[in-house]
């Protein structure tokens, strides 16, 4: 079974080493990489989230700052911390914490983050310029599943990849960059009617569809690359995926465990977008 699984954790691990390389290299020369991170309110799960990051940017040398705000923060005053950061020198990556109470727009938090700053890619600005190829932040989610595929060595040309889920923060931009890679990419949601019959079509199957245990091996094609996004509680209270991993397990010929799988890559993939930031500035000499 073990050769069979896409190990997220030792993948990231080797990636976060080349990170650290290159960020001690960029501090010698006079630049440390800055990430400021906001938190509103006290959802444990997103104080969780923040948490790993910040430890994480420790690990590779990156300066992290966390702002916390309350619960009924008003939506000016965030995007004031917002602007303050923007024109920071110190900071290269800013990254709000999702999701944000309701009296606050999402939409316009994401969208007043300076675009050469926005470490997670949710900026249209990115989006668009990851649509058509060129240079941009990348969604980390999506971008840590191409590492994941290119460590494991597996071939993404000419291949069928089937999508489930099509979020903005995933489903979406995952299959932009499986096309990106000459892949065949096919999008399937909530709505899709015979599932099963797309599905096992699939060569690379990703399932980011918020639904655990929802894909099974009667989804699943004979040799098939299987990556599972999802991140659910079982009727038992126990961690799973979207992917029944006992039953989908017995076709793949590789399948990302939950957890150990695409987790530990989300964050990886933030400090790489935060390094590649501050190179960035430090190419134009506005690092400080």
């Amino acid at each position: 079974m073990s050769e069979k699984l896409i190990d997220g954790v030792a993948i990231g691990k080797e990636i976060r080493s080349e990170i650290k390389k290159n960020v001690s290299a960029l501090i010698e020369k006079g630049c440390t990489p800055g990430l400021a991170v906001i938190l509103v309110g006290d959802n444990p799960a997103s104080r969780t989230y923040v948490k790993n990051k910040q430890k994480s940017s420790a690990e590779v040398g990156i300066k992290s700052e966390l702002i916390e705000l309350p619960m009924t923060v008003s939506q000016q005053t965030l995007l004031d911390h917002i602007i303050q950061l923007n024109n920071d020198t110190s900071i290269h990556g800013i990254l709000v914490q999702l999701p944000l109470p309701k009296q606050i727009d999402e939409n316009i938090i994401i969208q007043s983050i300076d675009p050469e700053k926005d470490v997670d890619g949710f900026h249209p600005i990115n989006v668009g310029k990851m649509i058509i190829g060129q240079d941009s932040f990348l969604s980390c989610t999506p971008y840590g599943i191409i590492k994941l595929l290119e460590r494991t060595g597996t071939e993404m040309s000419g291949k069928h990849a089937v999508i489930v889920g099509r979020s903005n923060i995933v489903g979406k931009p995952m299959g932009q960059l499986l096309l990106q890679r000459d892949a065949t990419v096919t999008y399937c949601h909530s709505k899709t009617k015979n599932l099963s019959t797309l599905t096992k079509q699939a060569d690379i199957l990703i399932v980011a569809i918020g639904r655990a245990n929802y894909i099974t091996d009667e989804h699943v094609k004979e040799g098939a690359v299987v990556i599972d996004v999802g991140m659910n509680r079982d009727a038992n209270g126990k961690l799973c995926g979207d992917v029944d991993f006992s039953k989908a397990i017995e076709k793949a010929s590789a399948i990302t465990p939950v957890p150990g799988g695409v987790g530990p890559m989300t964050i990886t993939m933030l400090l790489k977008n935060t390094l590649h930031s501050a190179k960035k500035y430090y190419a134009q000499g506005s690092c400080k």
